[in-house]
């Protein structure tokens, strides 16, 4: 592994552990058809198999597990240790081919993650996803809103509308002042929360 750092943090007697490495063949073998497929503009080679850890909602330490660009890798880890050091609530953390790389399955699910070769929702552009250069986090509390075409709005995942009215305060969302958004873009990343003509609240991309 190119990166490892353990926190004496104990869930069921083990370390949570911060690494970053290249793929290993049993997980790759399990993206094959799901996050990934052959394609001219990312490769294994290109990606990195992040291990994280994370506060869970009940506020348990955990192992979570993220696929990522190796541009981003480390710091990414480094994001993820500060998130950790102040106890950041992400409910779970699971690679998108345990939903068989359906996007809507693992958003509906509160499900943060970041590599799936996939299109924009609603286009025919590859998403910054499918270069493993964006993450998504506790997407059922912080949709993804899209204008439909005609007049109106789509709200993704199903069952998000309630908190696609940013006005309203509840748990787990993602504004400015949130120690996640301001860690983000402290590190040089774009929030989908500051666009116009659709609003992506749960996620974030590097720029560049």
């Amino acid at each position: 592994m190119e990166h490892i750092t353990k926190y004496e943090m104990q869930r069921s007697g083990e370390p949570v552990t911060f690494s970053s490495g290249p793929i290993p063949d049993g997980i790759f073998e399990k993206m094959q058809g799901r996050s990934y497929r052959e394609n001219p503009w990312i490769a294994r080679e290109d990606l990195r198999y992040l291990l994280v850890g994370h506060y869970g909602f009940d506020g348990e330490p955990r192992q979570g597990e993220l696929i990522v660009n190796e541009r981003i890798a480390g710091e990414l880890l480094e994001i993820f240790q500060e998130l950790f050091e102040c106890r950041y609530p992400i409910e779970k953390m699971r690679l998108v081919d345990v939903y068989d790389g359906d996007d809507n399955a693992s958003m509906a699910d509160n499900n943060s993650s970041a590599f799936n070769y996939r299109l924009i929702a609603g286009t025919n552009r590859l998403s910054r996803h499918s270069l493993g250069l964006a993450i998504d986090i506790n997407p059922r509390f912080n949709p993804y809103i899209r204008p439909d075409g005609q007049g109106g709005t789509v709200t993704e995942p199903a069952g998000s509308e309630q908190y696609a009215d940013r006005t309203r305060d509840f748990p787990y969302k993602l504004e400015e002042t949130d120690p996640c958004c301001r860690i983000f873009l402290e590190h040089g990343y774009a929030w989908g929360g500051h666009w116009t003509t659709v609003k992506d609240y749960q996620h974030f991309q590097k720029i560049g």
